[in-house]
């Protein structure tokens, strides 16, 4: 009896491993096609904001509310806390029936306590907020 092959019948041997090679290419495809695209699918765009050309207020024009840098709040040039601005600003809207108002904000304010006054504001049946800015200086 003459013995071919490794299993003694002519055949070839059996390899019972995977070949992996290709699995992992193409995992590392799809790890580089990810570490691409991540960044891009942020939510956040990066924008620079641009300077308003914006004229002076006249005083008697409307309503004014002011957001000082310490978060205080003011109804024309009377301080208010948050939670006093937040009862009294209503009927001070229906007293006075504004033709405007005007929120101004300092720049180095929370974010969170200008959305709130603006969601007081817009409870108490105001549509249009102006959100003033400061004149741009020329030259710059």
């Amino acid at each position: 009896m003459r013995e071919t092959g490794l299993r003694g019948h002519g055949e070839l041997p059996l390899v019972a491993d995977i070949n992996v090679t290709s699995l992992v290419d193409v995992a590392f495809v799809l790890l580089i096609i990810f570490m691409i695209t991540a960044p891009i699918m942020q939510g956040g765009v990066d924008v620079q904001l641009p300077r308003a050309e914006a004229g002076p207020l006249q005083p008697k024009a409307g309503l004014i509310v002011s957001i000082d840098r310490q978060g205080r709040v003011f109804l024309d040039d009377t301080p208010l806390s948050y939670d006093d601005f937040r009862t009294a600003f209503p009927s001070i809207v229906r007293s006075r029936d504004p033709s405007g108002v005007y929120l101004r904000a300092d720049a180095r304010v929370n974010y969170g306590l200008v959305v709130r006054v603006l969601a007081v504001m817009r409870q108490s049946g105001i549509e249009d907020v102006g959100l003033v800015a400061e004149a741009e200086e020329i030259g710059r």
